[in-house]
């Protein structure tokens, strides 16, 4: 789950959003590992997508929170 687009974050429950966020996080994990290693140019794409797509998911939370 690479990349989420807001359109698909603002129709997601509240539970698909925290398995969303997860998710990405552990994605994200994967992909520090993998750079730490050297990884490909392709893989710093992925790093890129990953992060802003916790910050989307992030974002949707927190102004659900604050309604």
């Amino acid at each position: 789950m690479t990349h989420v687009r807001p359109r698909d974050i603002e129709t997601m429950s509240p539970e698909q959003r925290q398995d969303a966020l997860e998710e990405l996080r552990e994605e994200l994990l994967q992909l520090r590992a993998q750079q730490a290693l050297g990884g490909s140019a392709s893989s710093s794409g992925e790093y890129k997508q990953t992060r802003r797509s916790i910050a989307r998911l992030l974002t949707s939370i927190n102004k659900q929170e604050r309604e």
